[in-house]
Parts: structure tokens; C-alpha cells; sequence
């Protein structure tokens, strides 16, 4: 388990330019121009189509902009899709990806179901109109090392951990939409579209969201081949790879219909495509990508899906440590930071400016490694930690 890279700018094998098809092999929806379709998320007329040349002048009263998506992108429910843009930094851009649950059957898919997202929450609506986020999201957070940073929002409500494509009747009258990757594919076309001058690029995601994150950063990279670039993955280190059910789950889901048409993914078969993987080939195919986990060692969200899928999740921190092993055995290293105890995610909430493991903030080491500072003396690669299950009633 090794250090940051700390070359500088971030140099691409040569061989990487070819593989701008990638785009084209899992197209965004509609054209991928979306530009006639952005409205305001407030009563005043805010609508802009044009990258700014500089970034504005006080990045927090910047509006955010809902961006509503061509028909073909859609929630679970056929229902209309949309992702949302706020303008800071045009050379600096967090990627994130919303967490929302998932389903693979009639039951966890039922409308009623509480274990995904069936259409927009809101919750980014209520973000554009208060101005800002929290945590990683918060504009106006001097603690937080991306507040200058302009941000694609990508909501989550497809069921699939963004990674479908798919219309799928599970009988019972339960018919979803899993277009998750036809979505988050529209956001992506769009970090293009609106930053191309974008040198610094974070992909993060939590819960669901983080664990495409890997496979959006190697996208990205397409675009961006001398860009800067990191995952901030959080709340999905425990899910199992086992390949029966990856195929299971990935047919129903349609995610084999957009692995990237990389040379690092050429003959690889669906129960191949499984989590882990997302990290190996995006690491293969641009070595030069950061990747980070963060994790709660008994993640209760975690061992409830796995436990939904037919998994024994009560040793979930071993699970981890497993996948993480794994992900390295592929040529990964993987920058992994494990707190105890049984929460889901801090990305998008004010505490994880409070967390720590050991004496280390998690804040600074993550600041440490987006700005690709010496962490020596500052925080080790990987944090770990050692009374994983405190605090846990029968641990």
C-alpha cells in the first residue's frame, strides 16, 4: 500500500487517446445536447448554456442550475430525469454521484419499497435553493477543500447504482426503468460540455453512488487525459463480487451493455464486471487515477443489502479488508480509510469535518491526498482501525 502519486501534472500513456469511443459506445441520452433543456431552479431567470471564462467572484451566491435531461434519460418510474450544475472554478469540477439504495427483484423493486430511490427525491432541489450543500458539498465551508471546486450533482433513481440500462419486468406488475448508466452517462458528456478547460477533477459518490465512482473517473479521463484526477468513494467497501450474483444482478439490471470499450475490458465476461473490477480496469486503463474509500467497519446499510442478496455480512469490516485486497491483487493501490463503529456515509454531511481515526482527521487526510501533498508526517496512506466494532450494541 503505497503513497500518492505526486508527478506534477498527471501524464497518459499514449496509447489512452484512442480510446475516446469509449463515449460513443455507451452514448449519453438523446444527442448529449442538453443545453435547450437547463431551467432555473429559482423564480429569477438564471439559465446559462456557456462555460464562463473565469470563475465568478463569490462562488457560494452562485445559482445552481437543474439541467433536465432529453427523454430517454429517466427514474425508475419512466419519471423525468435531471442532474444540476453550479459554476465556481472552471479548471476544477467535483463529479458526484447520489447514493439511494437499490433493487434486483418484485419485491425490493415494489413502488412501495423502501430500499431505493423510485424518482427524484428533491433533495437536490432543496440544495440548489438553499444556495449550498453540507460536507463535500457545502460552497460556503471554509473547511471544505472543494468549495471553489464547480460541481455536476448527478440524483440517483434508477435503482442500479447507476450502472443500468434496462427495462425490466419482475413480474407483479413491477416494471423499472433501470437507466442509470444512461443517465450518469448525460452528466458526464456534460463536465465536457460546460468545463473543458478543467485540469483538477474529484469523482465522488456515497452509498450507491460511490460504487460507479471508479468507472466515471476512467470515463472522464477519456476526456481529460491530462487531468488531475480522484475518487472519493464512500459507503460501499463490503459488498460482495461473487460471480453468480454479480451476473444475476448485473443482467437484471442491463450493466454489461456499457463496459467500456477499453482494451483493458476486451473479453471480459458479466460475472467478470463486478464491483472490484470497476476499479482494476479504470486503474489499467488510466494508471494515474487516485482512488480513496471510506468506510464504517459494520456499515449497518451494507449488511442489510447483503443480507438482502443472501450474504452472511456479520464479519462486514473482514469483507472489506477482502475487497480492498482484491481491488490491490488487480495492480490497484487503493487509498482506504476505515472508521469503526456502524454509520453510512459522511461525505454530504457536516460531520466529516469532525471524523477521526487514531488522531487522523479524515478531512485533512483527503485534502492531502486531492492536492497530492507529501503525506508524510501527515497521515499515513491507509487508516484502519483497530476497535472496529466500538460503540456497537453486541459487538
Amino acid at each position: 500500500m503505497g503513497r500518492v502519486s505526486r508527478n506534477g501534472t498527471v501524464r497518459r500513456v499514449a496509447a489512452l487517446a484512442g480510446a475516446a469511443v469509449l463515449i460513443a459506445s455507451a452514448p449519453a441520452c438523446g444527442s448529449g445536447d442538453d443545453t435547450a433543456h437547463s431551467v432555473s431552479t429559482t423564480a429569477a431567470d438564471r439559465t446559462s448554456t456557456a462555460p464562463p471564462a473565469e470563475r465568478p467572484a463569490d462562488a457560494a451566491a452562485t445559482p445552481w442550475e437543474r439541467v433536465d435531461a432529453p427523454p430517454d434519460c429517466m427514474c425508475s418510474d419512466g419519471s423525468p430525469f435531471a442532474y444540476f450544475v453550479h459554476r465556481a472554478d472552471p479548471h476544477k469540477v467535483l463529479f458526484f454521484l447520489e447514493g439511494g439504495g437499490a433493487c434486483f427483484d418484485a419485491a425490493s423493486c415494489a413502488p412501495d419499497s423502501d430500499r431505493y430511490t423510485v424518482k427524484l427525491s428533491g433533495d437536490a432541489d432543496r440544495m440548489a435553493a438553499a444556495g449550498t450543500g453540507d460536507g463535500l458539498l457545502d460552497v460556503a465551508d471554509a473547511r471544505n477543500p472543494l468549495r471553489d471546486y464547480s460541481i455536476v450533482y448527478v440524483p440517483y433513481c434508477t435503482g442500479d447504482v447507476h450502472l443500468g440500462d434496462s427495462t425490466t419486468d419482475y413480474g407483479n406488475g413491477v416494471v423499472i426503468q433501470h437507466k442509470g448508466a444512461v443517465n450518469s452517462r448525460a452528466a458526464i458528456a456534460a463536465v465536457k460540455e460546460r468545463f473543458p478547460d478543467a485540469d483538477h477533477l474529484v469523482v465522488a459518490g456515497v452509498s450507491a453512488g460511490s460504487i460507479p465512482s471508479p468507472l466515471a473517473a476512467g470515463l472522464l479521463s477519456d476526456d481529460f487525459p491530462e487531468a488531475t484526477i480522484t475518487v472519493v468513494a464512500d459507503g460501499s467497501g463490503g459488498y460482495p463480487n461473487e460471480p453468480g450474483l454479480v451476473s444475476y444482478v448485473g443482467g437484471q439490471w442491463g450493466t454489461f451493455k456499457h463496459v467500456p470499450d477499453w482494451p483493458e475490458t476486451t473479453g471480459m465476461t458479466p460475472e467478470q464486471w463486478n464491483f472490484a473490477q470497476l476499479y482494476v480496469a479504470s486503474h489499467r486503463h488510466d494508471p494515474d487515477i487516485v482512488f480513496t474509500r471510506h468506510d464504517f467497519a459494520f456499515d449497518r446499510t451494507q449488511i442489510s443489502y447483503a443480507e438482502l442478496a443472501g450474504f452472511d455480512a456479520s464479519e462486514l469490516d473482514k469483507a472489506m479488508d477482502a475487497n480492498e485486497a482484491l481491488i490491490e491483487e488487480g495492480g490497484v493501490d487503493l487509498l482506504n480509510f476505515l472508521q469503526p463503529g456502524d454509520d453510512h456515509t459522511v461525505l454530504t454531511r457536516d460531520r466529516l469535518f469532525d471524523e477521526r481515526v487514531g488522531g487522523v482527521s479524515y478531512i485533512e487526510w483527503l485534502t492531502a491526498i486531492i492536492e497530492r501533498s507529501d503525506l508524510d508526517g501527515s497521515a499515513p496512506a491507509d487508516v484502519h482501525c483497530t476497535a472496529c466494532a466500538e460503540g456497537i450494541d453486541g459487538k
